[in-house]
């Protein structure tokens, strides 16, 4: 079973750049408080790196 992780947006968008708001839209997220699976691979390690202030990040198995 591959791993995957649970991605929590927990800061709001106000101060973001313009590529970090499209890094959180290409991973799904949307509003505050809510939370998407993403499978573990290097492109979305990659984005998480990249807004790993504004979200929460935890693997799920």
């Amino acid at each position: 079973m591959a791993k995957k992780f649970v991605v929590t947006l927990k800061k709001g968008l106000s101060r973001c750049s313009h590529s970090q708001r499209a890094t959180i839209a290409a991973l799904g997220l949307r509003k505050r408080h809510q939370s998407v699976e993403v499978a573990d691979n290097p492109a979305n390690r990659g984005q998480v790196f990249k807004i790993q202030h504004l979200v929460d990040v935890e693997v799920k198995r």
